[in-house]
């Protein structure tokens, strides 16, 4: 997925979706059992989208 016309607060907004995800996974007990493989991918994208334009985040805890 290409990011390069997203806007930097929507890129966050993205980045944070996806964190919430996971915190949500590990409430109920389990690596992955709302989101999956892809949903990591999609992270490592935005990820790497952020810091080309070096914008400050922390980066997501998965569980193991």
């Amino acid at each position: 997925m290409r990011f390069v016309n997203s806007t930097d607060e929507s890129l966050m907004a993205y980045y944070e979706s996806v964190r919430k995800q996971v915190a949500a996974d590990s409430r109920i007990g389990g690596p992955y059992r709302l989101i999956g493989d892809r949903a990591k991918q999609y992270a490592q994208e935005l990820q790497s989208e952020m810091r080309r334009r070096q914008l400050r985040f922390t980066p997501i805890e998965w569980p193991n």
